[in-house]
């Protein structure tokens, strides 16, 4: 690992934590101009939808951006880059068979979203129409989803092998935010949200090596975190929550220990036998976020989450000491390179 320069002026870990949170965190001044620009992609997109005979239903609030643990950068390759993602959910009535297959529903939305916006960059993904938009650094995913008659606040979420799951953004949305909300009431300056977005890009850095997984989904991190944080709560500094959560996590993963929450239902199905491990959806039970992972995948995931516990009590250990170079050598080992540059105030 590149060793980092000596600074003149002591930085301490917690300051350094949260200089780097701001950098990658969403620009707060810009939320309100993502809101509008996210309401104009629904109403053209709907529009288009209605004058096709495509029953929309509702559009609601969903992903990173509304539980506000989106981040503005990414680690891509060897290299940070610069973009936001915010999902556009659409839930449609279906009329016809055709309405319900998303091999059928994306080529309509890729057309919808042409004629929307015509010199926009358009790539169709496996499950959603991205949106890019010149100079904004945005993109926009447009998710067909489809309804549960009588339930509006599910919705029921179509895969390209063609699995159906039944969801609640709603219930997601809340899940995080209410969370949020707890750990804002705790002493301290430790956000529940924020340290969401750092596990996020810390998956982002160990994906980057190449190491035995290729995927981290962020519902699984969210998940984690709020696992860790219903069990240990946070500490007053980013360091010491981080360096709680990556030990506990380590031990629950490797131990496979069974998570599962009791926030919008008490009748928790029993285990299933034959499962290598189970993390639950909050929102519907039946859906074990983790049930194509391997024995491997589940090993690599709680040496990361180990590696990153023993690297934090490093720098810890370093930070108290005054040895703020090797503290910030340890954080490097978590937060890749980029840390360096980004976890001190810009002049």
């Amino acid at each position: 690992m590149p060793t980092a320069s000596i600074s003149l002026v002591r930085t301490t870990l917690h300051s350094r934590l949260s200089h780097f949170v701001a950098w990658i965190e969403a620009d707060a001044s810009r939320v309100e101009e993502i809101r509008e620009q996210r309401d104009r992609v629904r109403q053209r997109i709907s529009g288009q939808a209605k004058d096709d005979g495509l029953q929309i239903v509702s559009t609601p609030d969903s992903g990173s951006f509304a539980k506000a643990t989106g981040l503005r950068r990414h680690f891509r390759g060897d290299c940070e880059v610069e973009g936001q993602d915010v999902d556009v959910p659409f839930v449609v009535k279906p009329v016809t068979t055709d309405d319900e297959k998303l091999d059928q529903l994306l080529p309509r939305f890729e057309r919808y979203a042409r004629d929307s916006f015509p010199t926009t960059e358009i790539e169709p993904t496996k499950s959603s129409i991205r949106l890019s938009f010149d100079g904004t650094k945005l993109q926009y995913d447009l998710v067909p989803l489809l309804e549960v008659p009588g339930v509006p606040d599910e919705q029921i979420l179509i895969r390209s092998t063609g699995e159906r799951r039944r969801t609640s953004l709603k219930k997601h949305n809340s899940f995080v935010v209410d969370r949020t909300r707890r750990s804002n009431e705790i002493a301290g300056a430790v956000c529940f949200n924020e340290v969401v977005r750092l596990l996020k890009w810390w998956r982002e850095i160990r994906v980057a090596d190449g190491q035995g997984l290729e995927d981290v989904p962020s519902v699984l991190i969210d998940l984690l975190c709020a696992y860790a944080f219903d069990q240990r709560g946070v500490a007053k500094t980013y360091g010491e929550t981080l360096a709680d959560w990556f030990g506990f996590l380590a031990s629950a993963v490797r131990r496979r220990q069974r998570i599962v929450f009791s926030d919008f239902t008490r009748n928790v199905p029993a285990p299933v036998a034959g499962v290598a491990w189970e993390v639950l959806d909050p929102a519907n039970m039946d859906n074990n976020i983790v049930n194509a992972w391997s024995t491997l995948q589940i090993d690599v995931l709680a040496e990361w989450l180990a590696d990153g516990r023993d690297s934090l009590n490093r720098a810890i250990g370093r930070d108290l000491d005054g040895d703020d170079s090797a503290a910030l050598d340890a954080l490097v080992e978590v937060f890749g390179t980029p840390i360096i540059h980004h976890s001190e105030e810009e002049s």
